[in-house]
């Protein structure tokens, strides 16, 4: 008796983490340093007690973290955020960069 049986070869599969990207809040001279919180707050899940330390830093810094995402995300967050900003007229920029 004859059969047709095939033989399948096990293939092994390597599932890389994806690339994590840092949103950066940038300062400027016009934007209040209570939208920042409110856009950390609402847009980013910070506390208001996190939220206030980014916003200190970016403040002091020049620049601050407000998180790391996937690209994806990070676009997002940052679009969003630059949108808020821009419906209540201010020049409030967010970079995102790979981590």
């Amino acid at each position: 008796m004859e059969t047709n049986s095939r033989v399948i070869d096990k293939i092994n599969y390597k599932i890389k983490k994806p690339k994590k990207y840092k949103v950066i809040m940038h300062n400027d001279d016009f934007t209040t340093m209570e939208f920042v919180i409110a856009v950390l707050n609402i847009i980013f899940n910070k506390n208001i007690e996190e939220a206030n330390n980014i916003m200190m830093e970016v403040h002091k810094k020049g620049t601050g973290v407000a998180g790391v995402y996937p690209y994806d995300i990070a676009v997002s967050k940052a679009n969003k955020a630059m949108m808020m900003a821009k419906e209540e007229g201010f020049p409030f920029k967010l970079t995102v960069e790979g981590d």
